[in-house]
């Protein structure tokens, strides 16, 4: 028995209608009928609110008996092309990233003056640096679940945002003055702060997302 045939017989069984179902899981009476007849198929958290609402087990929708391979299969395939998109996505943000880095640092050096390199610093460390920087955590809290080395990334940007002060502000200021100052050790944690931010709110929004089914 196909998870179609499966989804369908457990409606019949709570004597719900395909349109009750709909309106249960804000979707159309035509995507249950079509997971019904397995012209598509439902993810993984729609087989879940399926399982609440009928009052069966996840295992009879995804097992039974014997393993749906057909489904197990779409899955696996839709997890990976997923985890894929979000990989390639991640890429091109950090690219991005690191180009808005990049191009601020090499604008200070080449395009301001000492009148306005330290007002530009202003504008880059505190204003530039941190949108982009909860922009690229923002994101990453909706598109990847949290794990042991979720932590990594706001350090990685913390410590981008320390070297961003250090390559403009800190390294004019050594030129000027001929003496070395050592990293401001403290714009770690400001960078770190602001990149938890976002990653916090991204896997908020993305939690309040699935339980409201937006």
């Amino acid at each position: 028995m196909g998870i179609g045939e499966k989804i369908k017989t457990a409606r019949l069984q709570a004597g719900l209608t395909q349109e009750q179902v709909a309106e249960a899981l804000k979707v159309s009476r035509q995507t249950v009928s079509n997971w019904e007849n397995e012209k598509t198929y439902p993810d993984i958290l729609r087989v879940i609110e399926l399982s609440d609402l009928y009052t069966v087990s996840l295992d009879y929708l995804l097992k039974g008996n014997s393993p749906s391979c057909e489904y197990l299969n779409y899955l696996s395939d839709s997890t990976n092309t997923v985890k894929s998109k979000n990989r390639w996505t991640l890429a091109l943000m950090m690219t991005v990233y690191m180009m808005i880095w990049a191009t601020a640092v090499i604008v200070f050096w080449f395009f301001t003056n000492g009148s306005d390199a330290m007002g530009y610093s202003l504008v880059y460390l505190w204003v530039l640096l941190p949108v982009a920087t909860i922009s690229l955590s923002l994101w990453m809290g909706c598109s990847f679940a949290w794990n042991k080395y979720c932590w990594l990334f706001p350090l990685f940007l913390g410590t981008m945002y320390m070297l961003a002060e250090y390559a403009t502000f800190s390294l004019a200021n050594m030129i000027a003055f001929r003496r070395y100052n050592s990293p401001h050790w403290s714009m770690i944690f400001i960078g770190t702060f602001i990149s938890l931010l976002g990653l916090l709110a991204g896997f908020l929004f993305q939690k309040l997302k699935r339980q409201h089914n937006i």
